[in-house]
C-alpha cells in the first residue's frame, strides 16, 4: 500500500506538478484579456457605474421632488377655500410648468442620449437623401406657386369671415401690398428677384402671426413667455438696488440706474450661453430651419435668426470668418436683419416704458423671415454665395473659463449702456433745441405749437392709417414712427409710454405701434453697423456702405409689415396688460 507521503509526492506524476505550476503562474501575473470589449469594459468600468449612480440619484431626486409636487397639487385642489387663487394645472407658473419643465428636458435627454447616437452612418445618409428629395420635390416653383396660391386663398376665406363684423383690419391689407409694391419700386435688380423667398418669407409671416398673435393658445404661451422674460429681468434689481441704493431704483426710479441696469445682468448671461456653446446651438438650429423654408443662404439665415437675441454689434461676430466672402446681397440681408429686430438687452427698457413684453417678443420672431422677404425684393442675390451649411462653422467663445465669460459679459454691458446714455442725452437736447427754432419760426408766422413731433405725424400719419391705425389715432402713432425712423427706437418708446399712461389712444392702435418701432432702423445704429463690419472686414468697407442705405430701408419695412400683419389679426381690444418692469423717471 502507497503510504500518504508516497501518495502526497508529486514527482512521479509530471501531469500534477505541470498543473500545480501553471496555478502559481497564473497568481503571479496579472490577468491579460485578448477580447478587445472585455478589455474596453475593464477599463471603463469604473466611470460608467459613477456615471449611472449619478444619473440615477437624479433622477430619483427628481422623482422624490415631483411625488411631492404631486401631493401638494391635489392638496391645494381639493380645497375649495383656497381653490380660486391657487386651483387648476397653471401651465405658465404652477405645477402645469413643472411638468413641461421635466418633459422637455427628458424629450432632450432621450434624443441626445439614445435616438442620435443609436443612428447609423447609413440611417443617416439615407435621412439626408430623403430630406433633399422632399426638399427638391416641394420647393420646385410649381409647387411654391400651387401651395402659395391654396394658403392664401385658405388665408383670405378665414378673413372674410373673421372680419365681417370690423372690416377695418382690412385696412392692414392694404398695408402690407403698399409696402410690397414699394420695395420692388427701389429694388436694385427688380428682373432678378427670386420669388420663393418673397413667397415662402410672407406666407411664414401669416403663419406665425395666426399662431402668435390671433390663436388663443399661442397668444398665451408668448404672453407667458414675456412674463418670464419679465420676471427674469427683474433680479438684475435687486443687484442694482445692492450698488446705487433704494432711493434711486425704487423711491425714484432713475432710468440710468434702475432700467439700463438690467442691461449687464443680460449680457452677463448671454456670455455664459455663448461660452457653453447652447446659443451656438440655438441659432444654427433656428438658422437651418428659415435656411430650409424660404431658400436663403446659411449665413443670411444665422444672421436672421441671431438678431432675435443678440444686438447690432453682438450678432457679426458668430460669422466672423465668412464676412469677406460674402456677397452684396447677403451683406444687405445681415445689416436689414440688425436693423429689423431689437436685441434682449434692451427688452427691460421699452418694458419699463410701457410695452408689453410678450409683444415684443412676437414681434422679434415675425421680423426674421419679414427682412428675409423684403430683403431679397430690395437686393436680389445676383452673385454666387461661397457659403454653404457644409462650410460653416460657428465662431466659438474666446473666453478661458466660465467665469472667465460671465466675468467679461459683465463688462461688455459697459460700453453698451454709456452709449444708450449719450445717445439719449445728445438727440432729446437736440430734439428740444430744433422744437425752439421751429416754434420761433412758427410765432413769426403767426402759427403756434409747431415741432418736429407735429411734422413726424403729419409726414407719416398715412403709412399708420395703411398699418390699421385708426384715423384718430393715426397722427400720435405717425409722431413715433418718425420719432423712431429719424432719431431712435428708446425716444419713441418713451413717447409711447406717456400715450398709453395717458390712455391717449386705444389698445389696437397701441399694439400696432409697438410691432411698427419694434426695431433698430435709424441713423445711429446704422453708423454703428458700419463701423463695426467694417472693423471687422476693412477690405469689405466699400461694399458695406453700399448697402446700408438700402438695408436701414428693408429693415423699417420688415418692421412695418410685421405691424400690418398684427393689425389684420387683432379683432378686438387687446386683453393684456402692458407689464412694467419699473416706475421709471426719465
Amino acid at each position: 500500500m502507497h503510504t500518504m507521503e508516497q501518495s502526497g509526492d508529486f514527482s512521479s506524476n509530471p501531469a500534477m506538478e505541470a498543473a500545480f505550476n501553471l496555478e502559481d503562474a497564473v497568481k503571479a501575473t496579472p490577468l491579460k484579456l485578448d477580447n478587445p470589449r472585455l478589455a474596453w469594459w475593464q477599463h471603463k468600468q469604473p466611470s460608467i457605474i459613477k456615471r449611472i449612480m449619478i444619473f440615477a440619484g437624479l433622477n430619483g431626486a427628481v422623482a422624490v421632488f415631483l411625488g411631492f409636487a404631486v401631493k401638494h397639487y391635489l392638496k391645494s385642489t381639493s380645497q375649495e377655500n383656497d381653490c380660486k387663487p391657487n386651483c387648476g394645472i397653471r401651465w405658465c407658473d404652477g405645477f402645469g410648468m413643472l411638468l413641461l419643465l421635466l418633459a422637455f428636458i427628458y424629450a432632450g435627454l432621450l434624443y441626445f442620449l439614445v435616438i442620435k447616437p443609436g443612428i447609423s452612418e447609413k440611417l443617416k445618409a439615407r435621412l439626408r437623401l430623403g430630406g433633399a428629395f422632399l426638399s427638391h420635390f416641394f420647393f420646385q416653383w410649381p409647387v411654391i406657386v400651387l401651395v402659395t396660391i391654396m394658403l392664401l386663398t385658405l388665408f383670405g376665406i378665414f378673413l372674410f369671415f373673421d372680419s365681417r363684423h370690423d372690416t377695418y383690419r382690412l385696412m392692414s391689407l392694404a398695408g402690407v401690398l403698399a409696402l410690397l409694391a414699394l420695395s420692388f419700386l427701389v429694388s436694385k435688380h427688380p428682373k432678378k428677384v427670386n420669388y420663393r423667398p418673397v413667397l415662402m418669407g410672407l406666407l411664414v409671416q401669416i403663419l406665425l402671426g395666426l399662431l402668435c398673435i390671433r390663436w388663443t393658445v399661442g397668444r398665451s404661451i408668448f404672453a407667458c413667455l414675456g412674463a418670464k422674460v419679465d420676471s427674469f429681468l427683474q433680479n438684475a434689481a435687486i443687484g442694482a438696488q445692492f450698488v446705487y441704493g433704494d432711493a434711486l431704483i425704487n423711491r425714484y426710479a432713475v432710468f440710468a440706474f434702475s432700467v439700463l441696469s438690467v442691461i449687464y445682468f443680460f449680457s452677463f448671461c448671454i456670455s455664459i450661453l455663448y461660452y457653453l456653446g447652447a446659443m451656438q446651438w440655438i441659432l444654427l438650429k433656428l438658422g437651418w430651419i428659415l435656411q430650409c423654408v424660404l431658400g436663403t443662404t446659411v449665413c443670411e439665415s444665422i444672421m436672421a435668426a441671431a438678431n432675435i437675441f443678440l444686438g447690432i454689434s453682438e450678432a457679426p461676430l458668430l460669422i466672423r470668418p465668412y464676412l469677406k466672402d460674402l456677397t452684396h446681397s447677403e451683406l444687405h440681408s445681415i445689416m436689414a436683419s440688425g436693423f429689423a429686430t431689437v436685441s434682449g438687452t434692451v427688452l427691460a427698457a421699452y418694458i419699463s416704458f410701457g410695452a408689453s413684453p410678450g409683444h415684443l417678443i412676437t414681434a422679434s420672431v415675425i421680423s426674421a423671415p419679414a427682412v428675409l422677404c423684403v430683403g431679397k425684393i430690395v437686393y436680389p442675390e445676383v452673385e454666387e454665395s461661397k457659403t454653404s451649411s457644409d462650410n460653416i462653422q460657428m465662431e466659438k467663445s474666446t473666453d478661458s473659463s466660465l467665469v472667465d465669460a460671465a466675468c467679461n459679459g459683465a463688462t461688455t454691458g459697459i460700453s453698451l449702456v454709456h452709449g444708450i446714455i449719450a445717445n439719449l442725452i445728445a438727440f432729446v437736447s437736440f430734439i428740444a433745441f430744433v422744437n425752439g427754432i421751429l416754434g420761433w419760426l412758427g410765432m413769426l408766422v403767426g402759427v403756434d405749437a409747431v415741432s418736429l413731433e407735429g411734422i413726424f405725424g403729419l409726414i407719416f400719419r398715412p403709412l399708420a392709417f395703411l398699418m390699421g391705425v385708426s384715423w384718430e389715432d393715426s397722427g400720435y402713432v405717425g409722431e413715433i414712427i418718425g420719432t423712431k425712423t429719424v432719431i431712435n427706437e428708446f425716444v419713441a418708446y418713451e413717447r409711447l409710454g406717456a400715450l398709453i399712461r395717458n390712455q391717449t389712444i386705444s389698445p389696437r392702435s397701441v399694439t400696432i405701434a409697438t410691432y411698427a418701432i419694434c426695431g433698430f432702423a435709424n441713423p445711429c445704429s446704422l453708423g454703428i453697423s458700419i463701423g463695426v463690419l467694417s472693423a471687422l472686414v476693412p477690405d469689405r468697407r466699400t461694399a458695406i456702405t453700399s448697402v446700408s442705405m438700402r438695408a436701414m430701408f428693408t429693415g423699417s419695412v420688415a418692421c412695418f409689415m410685421t405691424a400690418c400683419i398684427a393689425g389684420l389679426l387683432i379683432s378686438e381690444s387687446p386683453t393684456e396688460e402692458p407689464a412694467r418692469l419699473f416706475n421709471v423717471t426719465v
